[in-house]
């Protein structure tokens, strides 16, 4: 019914330059704990426990998160394991691996992205993070 040539690509967001981000956890790196930021931050290492936000939190390939995830904007390509709540927008990007539930009023998932979970597109904004 459809070929590959009939789907029209995703859209890539290249509004974010390198210079934008303000913060990186590059591959091979670790952290336990509490992130809170400002302005866009980019993870490509391993995280564990709380992230948040109101900007935006990029996620690269090789990351692996295991986390609740409260921030404005989430751009995931790495692998995800917890909660997500955004309050603009999710967009899971080839070849993010997803487990878990995620709360947003807009989501994009391109071909070759993995989710398995719960979805709650109810357009009311998510309620903040315990201990906020």
């Amino acid at each position: 019914m459809f070929s590959k040539k009939d789907k029209a690509p995703m859209k890539k967001d290249t509004s974010l330059a390198k210079s934008d981000i303000k913060a990186f956890l590059g591959p091979g790196s670790q952290f336990d704990g509490k992130l809170v930021f400002n302005e866009i931050v980019r993870l490509d290492g391993t995280f564990r426990g709380e992230i948040s936000s109101k900007d935006t939190l990029i996620v690269g390939e090789g990351a692996d998160l295991q986390a609740e995830v409260l921030v404005g904007t989430l751009v995931l390509s790495g692998r995800f394991r917890g909660t997500i709540k955004a309050a603009t927008r999710v967009e899971l990007r080839a070849p993010a691996r997803v487990e878990g539930s995620i709360e947003t009023p807009v989501l994009t998932v391109e071909e070759g992205v993995v989710f398995n979970g719960t979805l709650n597109m109810s357009g009311e904004e998510p309620s903040a993070v315990e201990g906020d």
